[in-house]
């Protein structure tokens, strides 16, 4: 009986593959999965701000968290490079939403 090591992971990115920047990103939570909207935001002037979303990725409860500990450790390790990452006040009357 030989032991099983750990699976090699190969990443292959499909022709529907792209990256974009995102500035805004809303949660939605059922009992089922997380859905993430991500977007733009676009402040024309102080009263109008607009959100411009452009993908929406729906995760499993436990992709969702395995996602927070990885961003969780990806942030500790750029703030102690960097320093630290501080968050403007705002109020966006969405409690799940960030801009």
């Amino acid at each position: 009986m030989t032991p099983q090591g750990q699976p090699k992971f190969q990443l292959v990115n499909t022709p529907e593959y792209r990256e974009s920047y995102a500035n805004s990103v809303q949660i939605r939570v059922n009992l089922w999965d997380f859905f993430l909207m991500f977007g733009t935001v676009n402040q024309t002037s102080p009263e109008n701000v607009v959100i411009h979303n452009f993908q929406g990725v729906y995760l499993s409860p436990q992709q969702a968290k395995a996602l927070l500990n990885v961003l969780n450790q990806n942030i500790s390790q750029y703030e102690q490079t960097f320093g630290e990452i501080k968050l403007e006040p705002h109020s966006t009357g969405q409690a799940s939403a960030i801009q």
